[in-house]
């Protein structure tokens, strides 16, 4: 989803709705329709039959590590990047300041 409250979360299309909108599921969140506009497809696929109970659900993403491999995509990394930014204290951003200053300095240092 990349709107609300449900931005960055990864989900599976459990079910089509109409032309419009899909029924999706995951792990941490109930199931419910979204909008295919508010929705970014991945190229990982599950092999689960139409509107599967919750624990099949998670059986299917457990033994086909769709998740983890979403990870490892840069695509995954670039949402992880974000969200431990976003949730960086003040004092962290300053270490990474001098941390930054400092690995400058030493490539100047190198140069000359």
């Amino acid at each position: 989803p990349r709107h609300n409250q449900d931005y960055g979360k990864l989900v599976v299309i459990v079910d089509i709705i109409d032309q419009a909108r899909a029924l999706c599921d995951a792990p941490d969140m109930t199931r419910k329709p979204m909008y295919f506009k508010r929705l970014a497809i991945t190229e990982f696929v599950i092999d689960i039959s139409k509107s599967p109970n919750k624990k099949t659900l998670i059986a299917a993403l457990n033994s086909s590590k769709a998740f983890e491999k979403f990870a490892e995509s840069a695509w995954g990394k670039k949402l992880a990047a974000k969200k431990a930014k976003a949730a960086s204290t003040d004092f962290s951003r300053f270490k990474a300041m001098i941390a930054k200053k400092a690995k400058s300095a030493k490539i100047k240092a190198a140069l000359k």
